[in-house]
């Protein structure tokens, strides 16, 4: 248990609003930093509310803080460029500035793993070298640089990069899948969906950020589930627990890259260029310096974390989505409102 006065920026996003309650209950003294508060039910959260690209509000949140878990970041479904860079580096910036002038002892910065892109070989490990593709990750790798630089200027600042996550109360893009699932309309792989795919679940990265925040001296680690198989093989898994009757068919990746790179630049569906350029490829990571170095395991299998979200998504899709950050909620789904009416008429015409 600890004792230690620990800040969460993004305390009221998706997963920030979990790890807050993890720490809490782990003994940590929380203050959720962030421009709306979804911690009011828990009395024992402080709460300050301020813009993480508001560098005087940020070093007032950062005195008397022992440590700093920042998770303040704009997400791909925003499709704003200009937004990316704003809060996901000239914030990251203005944090680990405000906690170099006070006596915070350690910061953990929430990275991603499309700061890879596309890696030349799978599984990814902290040899790999960063390539991201698109804004999102190119703007999170802008982050990462500038907690080396931090680093070498007496910071003590880790990186944890987890893979894509999932657990409950995540949705995002994921309710697109998770609402063609419950109505047994068929979902779609790239070819054959042979690409291996990684996931994790939300408890198990708390705990390692946790892990990492607990641990002294500036180091990077990649987390995911330890269990985890194709992307067909997940994504069958999850139609078969669903029970709904919806399957698994394959689309050529080529007709579906040029087709999602077209509507999503024209916003007709909600994708942007992180889901379609990465859904067709592998990525899994090397959890092995985690596991030495932080004592950390996962708990939760690919399938398992998955299963959780749709759960999730069955119990509260009918609940007022405001208040709650785009990973919380499904997005508009624009043009393919119409593929799932074709493909639902066409399942239907077959029974």
């Amino acid at each position: 248990m600890s004792s230690m006065n620990a800040l969460v920026t993004g305390g009221s996003g998706y997963f920030g609003s979990i790890l807050v309650e993890f720490l809490q209950k782990k003994g940590y003294t929380v203050t959720n930093f962030d421009i709306t508060d979804s911690t009011n039910s828990n009395p024992e959260v402080r709460f300050k509310k301020g813009d993480i690209r508001d560098f005087e509000a940020v070093l007032d949140a950062c005195i008397n803080q022992d440590i700093i878990f920042h998770n303040v970041a704009q997400v791909p479904l925003a499709k704003d460029d200009k937004l990316f860079f704003e809060v996901n580096v000239t914030g990251t910036r203005n944090l680990l500035e405000a906690a170099l002038q006070t006596p915070v002892k350690k910061v953990v910065y929430t990275s991603s793993s499309a700061v890879f892109g596309i890696p030349a070989r799978n599984p990814v490990n902290n040899k790999t070298i960063p390539r991201p593709l698109e804004p999102y990750g190119e703007a999170k790798y802008a982050g990462e640089l500038l907690c080396h630089e931090y680093c070498d200027q007496g910071l003590d600042v880790s990186i944890v990069r987890p893979r894509t996550i999932l657990g409950h109360g995540r949705l995002g893009i994921f309710g697109v899948l998770f609402d063609w699932i419950s109505e047994g309309i068929d979902v779609f792989v790239a070819d054959e969906g042979e690409n291996i795919y990684q996931f994790i679940h939300a408890d198990d990265l708390a705990n390692a950020i946790m892990l990492a925040g607990e641990k002294k001296g500036c180091a990077t680690f990649n987390v995911g589930a330890d269990k985890f198989g194709s992307m067909f093989e997940t994504l069958n898994e999850l139609c078969i627990f669903a029970g709904t009757g919806s399957k698994v068919k394959s689309i050529p990746n080529t007709f579906m890259q040029a087709l999602m790179r077209i509507l999503s630049r024209l916003r007709l569906v909600p994708f942007a260029e992180y889901h379609w350029l990465l859904f067709s490829k592998s990525l899994y990571f090397d959890n092995s310096d985690a596991i030495k170095k932080l004592g950390w395991s996962p708990k939760y299998s690919n399938i398992e974390a998955l299963i959780e979200s749709y759960r999730w998504y069955s119990l509260h899709k009918n609940q007022d989505p405001n208040g709650r950050s785009l990973h919380q909620v499904a997005p508009k789904q624009g043009l393919l409102k119409v593929f799932k009416y074709l493909f639902k008429v066409k399942k239907q015409f077959k029974k």
